[in-house]
C-alpha cells in the first residue's frame, strides 16, 4: 500500500515524516544528492571532498568507456584502415583490433574481396532493361566506321591504403580510364575485326592497358575481367550491315562446299591415276622379265644348234608343230606322194578318245594392249617351214 493512499501510513519516503499534503520536491532532491554524495565520499568527509570524490570516479568511468570505445572487429575479407588525425597509420587485418578512440584515430574497413563492377555504354539494373548510352557507346574504327560497343569491367581492391588515399573517386577513375583505353584500342582495329574473330584479342588487350594505367596511378585496383557485352553497328545501318552479313555467310558456305566436293573427287582420282601406273609398271616388268627370259632362252638354244644344228632343227620343229596343233581343232594331213588333204576334227574325236587337247594358257594383257592379228599366218608359215625342213632331212 502505498504511503499516501487512503488507510496508509502517510509517511513520507525521502524525509521520513509524516505528512498529510504534498511532498517537496526541493527538499527530495537534496536529500538524494546527500545519499549520493554520501556514497562517493564515504560518509565521512565534507561535502566539497565527497563532489570532488564524486567527480574523480566520474572522469574515470569517462575514460576507461573511452578507451573501451577504441575496440573493433574487421571481419574476414576486409581490412581496417587506421588514420591519426587524417594521417595513415596502419593497415589493420581479419579479426579483433584497437585504437585511439575518436577523435584521436578512425577506422575505415573496405571490403577487398568484394568483386566490383562498371558498365561503360550501357546501364542495366532499370525498368526498360539494358539500355545503350550513346555518348560512352559509340566510337570510331581504323576503317571510319562507327560501332557501338557495351563493355563491363569487374574489379576488386588489391591495396587497401591505396584505394583510400591514393585516388580521390578510384570507380570514377576507372571508367574514365577504361573509356579512354576502349576508344584507342577500337581505333586502332576495323569494323569487321572487331565484330567477328577479334573480340577476345580486343577485350585482353583493354584488360592489360587498364591495369597498366591504375597502376601507375597507384589506385591499389585490380582489374579481375573484361566483358564485351556487345558490339554491333548503329541502329541506322543495321538493316544494311545483316545483309552484308548474310553475303558473308553464303560465300563463306559455298566455298565449304567446294572444298568438299574437291576433297571428295581428288583423292579418287590420284587413287585412280595411282592405279593406273601402278599397272603400267606391273606391266612393264613383266614384259621386259619375259623378253629377259626369251633372250636367254634364245642364247642358250643357240649354244646347242652350234653343237648340233640337225638335231635342234627337228626339236623346234617337233615343238612348234605342237604348240600349233594343239591350239586348234582342226588338222590337215598332206600325205607324201598323194593330191589329198587328211582333214581331222579334233574338237569332235576328243571327247570320243577322253582326251583333251591341250591348250597354251592364254596371258592377260591389258586392254590397251591389241592381240596381234597375224596368228594364222604365223602358223602357215610354221607349217611351210615343216615341211621344207622334213623334205631336207628326208633327202
Amino acid at each position: 500500500m502505498a504511503w499516501n493512499e487512503p488507510g496508509g501510513d502517510n509517511k513520507d519516503p525521502w524525509s521520513g515524516r509524516n505528512d498529510q499534503g504534498p511532498p517537496d520536491l526541493d527538499e527530495a532532491i537534496r536529500n538524494l544528492q546527500d545519499k549520493i554524495g554520501g556514497l562517493f565520499g564515504g560518509g565521512g568527509g565534507s561535502g566539497d571532498d565527497s563532489s570532488k570524490k564524486g567527480l574523480l570516479f566520474l572522469l574515470i568511468a569517462a575514460v576507461v568507456l573511452w578507451l573501451l570505445s577504441g575496440f573493433y572487429i574487421v571481419d574476414e575479407g576486409t581490412r581496417g584502415v587506421v588514420t591519426r588525425f587524417g594521417r595513415y597509420v596502419e593497415t589493420t587485418q581479419s579479426g579483433l583490433n584497437w585504437h585511439l578512440p575518436a577523435p584521436i584515430e578512425q577506422v575505415q574497413i573496405i571490403d577487398v574481396k568484394q568483386q566490383r563492377f562498371i558498365e561503360v555504354g550501357y546501364r542495366s539494373g532499370g525498368r526498360q532493361g539494358m539500355g545503350s548510352v550513346p555518348r560512352e557507346a559509340l566510337m570510331l574504327t581504323k576503317d571510319e566506321n562507327i560501332i557501338d560497343v557495351r563493355l563491363a569491367v569487374q574489379y576488386q581492391v588489391k591495396d587497401a591504403k591505396d584505394f583510400a588515399f591514393n585516388v580521390y573517386n578510384p570507380a570514377a577513375t576507372l571508367k574514365q580510364v577504361t573509356e579512354s583505353v576502349e576508344r584507342g584500342v577500337i581505333g586502332q582495329n576495323t569494323m569487321d575485326f572487331v565484330l567477328t574473330e577479334g573480340r577476345s584479342e580486343i577485350v585482353s588487350e583493354i584488360k592489360h592497358e587498364i591495369q597498366t594505367i591504375m597502376d601507375s596511378y597507384q589506385a591499389g585496383i585490380l582489374v579481375t575481367s573484361v566483358n564485351l557485352q556487345d558490339a554491333q553497328p548503329p541502329e541506322q545501318v543495321q538493316g544494311a550491315f545483316e545483309d552484308a552479313i548474310k553475303a558473308r555467310e553464303d560465300k563463306q558456305r559455298l566455298i565449304n562446299e567446294a572444298e568438299a566436293y574437291a576433297n571428295d573427287v581428288v583423292p579418287k582420282a590420284r587413287g585412280a591415276a595411282s592405279r593406273l601406273v601402278q599397272e603400267a609398271e606391273g606391266y612393264q616388268a613383266k614384259v621386259v622379265a619375259k623378253a629377259t627370259g626369251e633372250v636367254s632362252r634364245f642364247d642358250q638354244m643357240l649354244k646347242e644348234y652350234k653343237k648340233a644344228p640337225v638335231v635342234t632343227r627337228q626339236r623346234i620343229y617337233i615343238e612348234t608343230m605342237e604348240s600349233m596343233l594343239g591350239n586348234t581343232p582342226t588338222v590337215m594331213i598332206d600325205v607324201k606322194g598323194g593330191n589329198n588333204l587328211i582333214y581331222l576334227p579334233l574338237d569332235k574325236l576328243a571327247p570320243q578318245t577322253g582326251k583333251k587337247v591341250s591348250q597354251e594358257p592364254k596371258t592377260s594383257l591389258p586392254k590397251y594392249v591389241q592381240q596381234p592379228k597375224t596368228r594364222t599366218d604365223t602358223r602357215v608359215r610354221s607349217s611351210f617351214r615343216g615341211r621344207e625342213t622334213r623334205g631336207r632331212v628326208a633327202r
